[in-house]
């Protein structure tokens, strides 16, 4: 009998053993066939694929690096330009890249400031200084070739360092280091240094980009640790269709004993944990959901995307239940990572709604009808509910309302890296 051959998915992207060309090429495809959908799969995918480009693809400068995560970073956004975390992931990467860079060049400074210090030591201490290292020049060649706390040392100890470093110093690395001693040594010139530079700067960027996939992972478990604080005991809250980030936040507010109103339905998993600890779970019918909002005092939302302006994109059926909330006077919270919140402000957010599938809104009998034009159905999987609706904004940073939403992207994206523009 022959196996069964199922679709791919995320797990295979990221255990796939492929060139860095036909990694991105997979990646496009998993994304323009849905196979990897929604927040969380979507931004790990983009942040294995950037580390591949970092690791394998060829590069001198940060400048070709950043331009190679840029139009990689193109090529998964038009694959699917509804998952707005896609640009998301790509901008932190282009901004880690710059920040590492930064940093580098910053100790570059201070080689070169320490090298001077020490040089400065061994003339008032009346020792000899090679006449190589007298010019701005030569420091700067030194300064790339020996970044070593170890150095600062004995004015002795110095100068038979200096001296035995004195040697390896050529005329190219001299004419190429520059020209005066106020002018830092920019990082994009680390190709001059040899290999070493641009490995270490690689495995920098690596680390970092390791870091913001532990982000991801641990964000739904870091904004459930807020849920206590916007739960209170005895309160009735309503969700619709909740997602694993929504679930978490209602298992870590279970101590409350809340009253759940469930639109949809949860995994067996939810439920045992909200009944075990005393929560009452009431089951409502999407088409009466809005009867009951008398009844509660929050409604719980899952962020699919958030816009900086505090617009967001749900799961399908979200805005209904926030404009009834809001015209009775209850609270909508707002959850997800501060990784789906976008520098984009969704002024035309219907071309980022995710389009369904008409069957299930439309019984294959009556394909007659849309066949010939007569009906046609729409059947969205996400919504977009604008801020004018929202009161909180959860996310693994902790609650926030719309006006701190600005500051928190300041401190997530560079300037530079906003305008990923769309075709």
């Amino acid at each position: 009998m022959a196996p069964i051959q199922h679709a791919p998915t995320l797990d295979a992207l990221l255990h796939a053993q492929l060139p860095l060309e036909a990694t991105i090429e997979q990646a496009c495809s998993l994304l323009k066939r849905r196979q990897i959908r929604g927040p969380e799969p979507c931004a790990l995918a983009t942040a294995f694929v950037l580390g591949q480009v970092v690791s394998k693809s060829k590069w001198s400068d940060v400048d070709q690096l950043l331009d190679r995560v840029f139009q990689t970073g193109r090529k998964l956004i038009d694959a699917q330009p509804q998952e707005l975390v896609l640009g998301n992931i790509v901008r932190r990467v282009m901004g880690l890249i710059r920040d590492e860079a930064a940093t580098d060049r910053t100790d570059e400074r201070e080689d070169q400031a320490s090298m001077a210090n020490s040089v400065s030591d061994l003339r008032e201490a009346g020792g000899l200084v090679p006449p190589a290292l007298t010019s701005s020049a030569s420091f700067s060649a030194l300064a790339r070739t020996t970044r070593q706390p170890s150095l600062i040392a004995t004015p002795q100890s110095m100068f038979n360092l200096l001296s035995a470093a004195e040697p390896s110093l050529t005329s190219g690395d001299v004419s190429s280091a520059g020209s005066g001693a106020s002018t830092p040594i920019p990082v994009y010139t680390h190709a001059a240094t040899g290999n070493g530079g641009v490995a270490a700067l690689r495995d920098e960027i690596l680390d970092g980009i390791e870091e913001i996939k532990d982000e991801i992972g641990q964000a739904d478990d870091q904004t459930a640790g807020f849920a206590e604080g916007q739960i209170r005991p005895c309160d009735g809250v309503l969700v619709c269709d909740p997602t694993r980030t929504v679930e978490k936040f209602l298992i870590k507010a279970a101590r409350r004993k809340y009253t759940l109103y469930l639109v949809g339905t949860v995994s067996g998993t939810v439920e045992k944990k909200l009944t075990a600890a005393k929560c009452t779970i009431i089951r409502v019918a999407r088409s009466s959901a809005t009867a009951y909002i008398s009844q509660v005092s929050r409604v719980v939302l899952d962020a699919h995307s958030i816009a900086v302006n505090g617009g967001v994109l749900t799961s399908a059926g979200g805005g209904r239940l926030a404009r009834a909330a809001r015209a009775a006077g209850r609270t909508v919270l707002v959850v997800g990572g501060v990784y789906r919140l976008s520098p984009e402000p969704l002024t035309d957010p219907d071309n980022f709604v995710v389009p369904g599938e008409p069957a299930r809104m439309v019984p294959f009998a009556n394909g007659s009808l849309v066949g010939d034009g007569q009906l046609e159905v729409d059947a969205p999987q996400t919504e977009f509910v604008p801020a004018s609706l929202i009161n909180i904004y959860v996310t693994n940073l902790g609650p926030h309302t719309k006006d701190y939403l600005e500051a928190v992207v300041a401190d997530h994206y560079k300037s530079d890296d906003l305008e990923l523009y769309r075709q």
